[in-house]
């Protein structure tokens, strides 16, 4: 590993270096079960009642409650044995809904019954989870140990971090004073399987043990969150190396939606409208008697031209259908210190984030001297 200025204190870097290059190929081999859905929200709220001394943890992610990383980082984290483990997640998927927040609407938070665990899906952001959970309105506690937002399907190195909900939701804790990681698999399409987040964990969990372990001694670092990048196949990792944020970033792609081949496009943004925003297209539509529609299809966009009548009043309006995927292409990197590339090259990629653009000297010298003991404290 080299020791290039990555923007972070060079005692930092060669003493985060050191720490984890001693971690390589560590895994977690307990066995697993599979989450169960026969315990009761009660029975979770009265283990955790019955030894409020353990550490709690609150769990989160951007690719919603159901989601595999998720359920296996939950997993893993129960069978510990060590932490109050708690959940408020989003309900469906707001992998790239960044640092949104859903101000002046109602969401709703609905109990999920994960075993070990209290766990609630919420009608909102990653974010808006976060939020939630820190603020003391859902759960009995407004201040959990750590939160780990994960572990998410897909990379999250460079300029993805802004896209992220999952990052995001891991700055939220930041922002609100909570000790936070984010984690993320290198998912590939054709290669990876479920399973590969299992192995994920095991690569991941001595480093929230070990952060949540130096939180309650009040030694680890303030002011920063990690954000752990895991490779395509957890288990054949080279190690852990310090990184720091490239520039990287997939490729937004728009391509124009036919409301005539594709039906539920139309209903592709209503679907994410406000209940009130809905109910006032509803009031619209009732009132535009005799409304006319014509969809027109030209070569290189799809254009729904909407005729309303109103009050003797004829409004024209135009729509068009694009749906937004992101493309991944290739890009050389050459800085092996760079978060992309250390993921690219197998290794699992750990890049300190802070809130502050300049931090100072006693700062950074507070996480070096915390990387150091990190893992003194294991052997």
């Amino acid at each position: 590993m080299t020791s290039k200025n990555n923007g972070l204190s060079a005692a930092l870097v060669s003493n985060l270096q050191d720490v984890l290059s001693k971690r390589k190929g560590v895994n977690d081999g307990s066995a697993e079960e599979p989450p169960s859905t026969s315990d009761s929200l009660d029975v979770a709220a009265k283990e955790e009642e019955s030894d409020d001394s353990r550490p709690i943890v609150l769990v989160t992610n951007g690719d919603g409650i159901d989601s595999p990383g998720l359920v296996s980082l939950v997993e893993a984290l129960v069978q510990e044995g060590l932490y109050n483990v708690h959940v408020c997640a989003p309900q469906t998927d707001k992998s790239a809904s960044s640092h949104s927040m859903t101000p002046g609407e109602t969401i709703a938070a609905s109990s999920v019954n994960i075993k070990g665990a209290t766990a609630f899906e919420v009608s909102g952001t990653p974010v808006d989870c976060v939020s939630l959970g820190l603020s003391g309105a859902l759960f009995a506690w407004s201040k959990p140990m750590l939160v780990i937002s994960g572990i998410n399907q897909g990379s999250n190195c460079g300029q993805q971090m802004f896209y992220s909900g999952a990052v995001a939701a891991a700055r939220e804790a930041l922002i609100s004073g909570v000790p936070s990681l984010s984690i993320s698999l290198n998912w590939k399409k054709d290669e990876s399987q479920e399973s590969d987040f299992k192995d994920a964990v095991g690569v991941c969990l001595p480093l929230i043990n070990a952060t949540i372990r130096d939180i309650v001694k009040e030694v680890f670092p303030k002011y920063y969150s990690l954000n752990i990048e895991i490779p395509t196949s957890p288990s054949s990792n080279k190690g852990f190396k310090v990184t720091k944020q490239s520039m990287w970033r997939k490729s937004p792609s728009w391509q124009a939606v036919s409301a005539n081949r594709h039906p539920g496009a139309g209903n592709f943004m209503s679907n994410q409208q406000s209940l009130g925003a809905q109910l006032a297209q509803l009031g619209r539509d009732a009132s535009a008697a005799g409304a006319a529609r014509r969809f027109t299809t030209q070569k290189k966009s799809i254009v729904e031209i909407e005729s309303v009548g109103v009050a003797g009043k004829t409004d024209s309006r135009v729509k068009k259908y694009f749906r937004l995927e992101f493309v991944t292409k290739e890009q050389e990197h050459t800085d092996d210190d760079l978060d992309i590339k250390a993921l690219e090259d197998g290794f699992v990629s750990v890049t300190p984030l802070s809130l502050l653009p300049n931090i100072d000297p006693e700062t950074k010298a507070a996480a070096s001297e915390w990387i150091y003991k990190y893992l003194n404290a294991d052997q």
